[in-house]
């Protein structure tokens, strides 16, 4: 009985032994390669026959098992070692990616090959996108050509969804950018991708795994500024990816002032030091006024707990207005930062429902402060309103824009009459 009970786990560990060594027997991708090399070589560079041969391939060949060794073949003519050289020993073709025509048209018939064979075998989706991952990382081991085809046919494949831009990571590798190699390479991929798409499907792919922040790791620390991305990438003529990465600075420094904003409002921070501090980082960040008044009007609004019963809330926002009104009107000094602040005061009492009563109110307070002008108020309701609550703001507005006109007529008769 005991001697029995001893036998069966060495059986059964001799059992799993043996099928794990018969596992990574089998896993010899010579023969796999082989197979590819010989049938690439036979349809040579007919794409439309690699294509039909690789479809058909797929029935008798292992994708799943080899999917690198395919991928590596059918890019570099054969299995690439660590560091992206060809593996010495191994079967090689000259019918690949690196060995054709380095133009956009040869490397889009590329990219259907490739779309078609992942199109028929979808289980090679994944493998694929981190077969692009690791040849990003091999970049140093390829020549400027065959990166420039890579790059191109990467950039494609992106317009087309065949892969995500999630693969970019591998360009903040810190040695290629260090040499200027993500650099380089970025600029013949984004080139090919807006050939295909537009920037903004560029920026929305972006935007999906969280690049569209980073596009200054492409170089070094020392070079990462505004002013040098721009000028490599409108040498380039990528104009449009530079503005679109000034633009997402931007964006970036009005989020980090209007966070900062609100703390120094909650700390309840002297309001000419407020002024003192905006003035300043509205400078840094090349911030328009009309852009500025946008974000005190949101630091402001932000810092408070708002009562949600509708009677009670509109005192509330006179009262802290008026708090607030020397820091508002310290950036309305054109006529175009006044429209800017009536818009956003509109946006924001039409988005908060328990303010849609309080619209009338905040522009009188904000007229009787000097913050807004009566040129910009009667400006606003002619034709600088937004359709948001139109009527209903329109309409709480009509009996002080009457008596604004009758003041300014006013005002004029008895000028003419001192004359």
């Amino acid at each position: 009985m005991n001697n029995q009970k001893q036998q069966k786990p060495t059986l059964t560990g001799q059992r799993f032994k043996t099928r794990k060594r018969d596992e990574k027997e089998r896993f010899d991708p010579t023969q796999f390669q082989e197979s590819i090399v010989q049938g690439l070589n036979q349809t040579g560079s007919d794409l439309e026959a690699v294509a039909k041969f690789l479809d058909a391939s797929g029935a008798k060949l292992d994708y799943r098992r080899y999917a690198e060794t395919l991928f590596d073949i059918l890019v570099a003519g054969g299995m690439l070692a660590p560091g992206g050289t060809l593996s010495d020993d191994m079967t090689r073709t000259e019918f690949c990616l690196f060995t054709a025509h380095e133009d956009l048209e040869t490397m889009q018939a590329y990219a259907q090959v490739f779309n078609k064979l992942i199109r028929r075998y979808k289980y090679l989706e994944k493998g694929f996108e981190e077969e692009i991952k690791k040849l990003l990382l091999f970049l140093k081991g390829f020549d400027e050509s065959e990166r420039n085809k890579l790059a191109m046919l990467a950039g494609i494949l992106l317009a087309n969804g065949n892969i995500s831009a999630s693969i970019l990571n591998s360009l903040y590798n810190e040695n290629l950018v260090k040499e200027g190699v993500s650099a380089a390479f970025a600029v013949k991929l984004f080139k090919s991708w807006i050939n295909e798409k537009d920037i903004n499907c560029v920026a929305c792919s972006l935007r999906k795994v969280g690049m569209d922040n980073r596009l200054m790791e492409l170089f070094p620390a020392n070079k990462r500024s505004p002013e040098h991305f721009s000028k490599y990438f409108t040498d380039a003529g990528l104009k449009e990816l530079a503005d679109f990465a000034r633009n997402q600075l931007s964006i970036g420094a009005r989020k980090e002032l209007q966070k900062e904003l609100h703390e120094q409002m909650a700390r309840g921070d002297p309001q000419k030091e407020i002024i003192a501090y905006t003035r300043e980082e509205m400078k840094k960040a090349g911030l328009s006024e009309q852009a500025m008044i946008s974000i005190i009007w949101s630091s402001v609004m932000s810092c408070v707990e708002w009562n949600k019963k509708e009677e009670l809330v509109t005192e509330q926002a006179i009262k802290h207005l008026k708090q607030y009104s020397p820091l508002l009107k310290a950036f309305t000094s054109q006529g175009q930062s006044e429209i800017s602040l009536l818009i956003k005061v509109q946006e924001y009492c039409y988005d908060n429902i328990h303010f849609m009563k309080a619209f009338q109110k905040i522009v009188v307070l904000l007229y009787k402060a000097d913050v807004l002008s009566e040129e910009a108020i009667l400006k606003w309701y002619t034709e600088g309103h937004l359709t948001k609550g139109k009527s209903v703001f329109l309409e709480q507005m009509k009996k002080f824009v009457e008596w604004l006109k009758n003041a300014e007529e006013e005002s004029e008769s008895e000028e003419d009459e001192a004359d």
